[in-house]
């Protein structure tokens, strides 16, 4: 079986307290970014992973796609079965790669081996793996709250929008991020204000994150300010990552803007 998990962009996102558990408390919208990775999962004598693409850090061991999979083992009379991850998405981008690797291995099992899990099911699986692992099950627009794994409705219409996400090519860890990120009481109702035209979101729709790392990695902030030039009615940092995005009215991204080699780049479609 091979599918294709997908990464995801954070309209808006806040970071609003601290958690007992040591998590923070968030709001934001995630949406589907069809930025995508490859699994192929497979029947076979003897558990195994594969990695081909961007090099992966850490064990193989550890991997999330693993990791789903014994997950499930523990519940259910698994086979062993190979796994093949061809990573494309950047690593530590604020894209949520590999919570939709992880998301995308709890899917294709439950395919393959005809587990019968429901959405709801799979999400509770996936929120053991990942905070956001959860969205990529049902994998559509969703505000999400408490620490990103509980999410309610929201009608956003992103038709006729076109998106450019750039890469850096700078690896930025989540303890790291949050590390230097300071919880504050929100200054914009975030599903009130996407609500309005894409075109206020520039006042009224932010990224914690951006304060607490533009500081440390200037180059965010010339990335957002050359999106803007290129005729970008939205710009922002995704998640808590190096990515970031600009959105454009109309069904195509400006082919003009000067980027460095190394840079890797996403557009098209949301």
């Amino acid at each position: 079986m091979l599918v294709f998990p997908n990464a995801k962009l954070n309209l808006g996102l806040y970071v609003t307290g601290r958690r007992p558990d040591g998590f923070r408390t968030l709001e934001s919208v995630f949406v589907p970014l069809p930025w995508c990775d490859a699994l192929e999962v497979l029947p076979a004598a003897a558990i195994s992973l594969t990695l081909t693409g961007i090099p992966i850090p850490g064990e193989p061991a550890t991997n999330l796609c693993l990791r789903a999979y014994e997950l499930l083992r523990a519940d259910f009379a698994l086979p062993p079965v190979q796994l093949h991850l061809h990573k494309v998405v950047p690593i530590g981008a604020g894209l949520g790669g590999g919570s939709g690797d992880a998301a995308f291995a709890l899917r294709a099992l439950n395919d393959l081996f005809q587990l019968q899990l429901s959405a709801e099911g799979l999400e509770s699986y996936a929120r053991r793996l990942g905070a956001d692992c959860a969205f990529f099950i049902q994998n559509k627009p969703v505000f999400a709250i408490e620490k990103g794994d509980v999410f309610e409705n929201i009608n956003l219409d992103l038709r006729g929008v076109a998106c450019k996400v750039i890469y850096p090519g700078l690896h930025i860890s989540t303890a790291e991020a949050y590390a230097r990120v300071t919880p504050r009481p929100l200054r914009h109702g975030l599903r009130e204000a996407l609500g309005q035209p894409l075109e206020t979101w520039r006042h009224t729709v932010s990224n914690d994150f951006e304060d607490a790392l533009t500081p440390h990695y200037p180059v965010l902030s010339e990335i957002k300010a050359a999106l803007y030039a290129a005729g970008a009615a939205y710009a922002s940092l995704s998640g808590s990552g190096s990515a970031v995005y600009g959105l454009f009215p109309g069904q195509e991204t400006p082919p003009n803007m000067s980027l460095p080699a190394e840079y890797q780049v996403w557009e098209g479609q949301l």
